[in-house]
């Protein structure tokens, strides 16, 4: 795979962590040019399977919708992973010279055996008096998340022009924002249906489709 030059140095960075924190570290580099396959190098994809050519699964959700993005990285956010690792991750997003979202990297740290010693020593105390509540998300969405998402949306749909694609094309353009979470964004929709030549309430009913399909 051809990577970009801005990219580059970073594969030496992902192998510089995985040989620091061992056989319990991942790291994958994203080119978020190509958000379907924006994975183009996985240091240590035994911790959760990453493979180059998969996507992004976490950047919105975790990263671009998080209280806690301070000068372009989130650190030590939790996800459970396709094979049911518990994964403590951080992400630090890449921009290009202009300013514009281009990539992300992304450290995961197994916490496997961490739960299995936290399970053993919790058996030896009282319950917990308890619950710690949940995070919650931020209530507004500063402007330069705003230009990074835009740019994730032009990205995706891509550079073939709105009057040529067919509604199967941009059905499926919906479905992967959904799945990626893009629709959390304010403005997400209206910018989702100018780039795709239809209004707002086509991108709903295109959504609507989509959930009643997974259903």
């Amino acid at each position: 795979m051809d990577i970009k030059p801005l990219l580059k140095p970073y594969i030496a960075v992902a192998d510089m962590l995985t040989k620091t924190f061992g056989e319990s570290c991942e790291a994958v580099l994203h080119d978020l040019s190509m958000p379907e396959r924006s994975v183009i190098y996985v240091s240590n994809g035994r911790v959760t399977g990453r493979q180059v050519g998969q996507s992004f699964d976490q950047l919105v959700k975790q990263v671009l919708l998080s209280a806690d993005l301070k000068d372009d990285y989130v650190a030590n956010y939790f996800f459970t992973a396709p094979n049911g690792k518990l994964i403590r991750s951080s992400t630090l997003l890449i921009r290009d010279e202009a300013g514009h979202l281009a990539g992300a990297l992304c450290l995961n740290l197994d916490m496997s055996r961490i739960q299995e010693q936290v399970q053993w020593l919790s058996a030896w105390l009282p319950p917990s008096a308890g619950e710690a509540g949940e995070k919650q998300e931020p209530s507004d969405q500063p402007e330069h998340i705003a230009h990074m998402v835009s740019g994730l949306i032009q990205s995706i749909i891509g550079e073939k022009p709105a009057d040529q694609m067919t509604r199967e094309e941009r059905v499926e353009k919906v479905r992967f924002m959904e799945e990626k979470g893009i629709f959390l964004m304010k403005g997400s929709v209206e910018q989702a249906a100018e780039g795709l030549g239809v209004n707002r309430v086509t991108i709903y009913s295109y959504l609507d489709e989509i959930r009643r399909n997974k259903a």
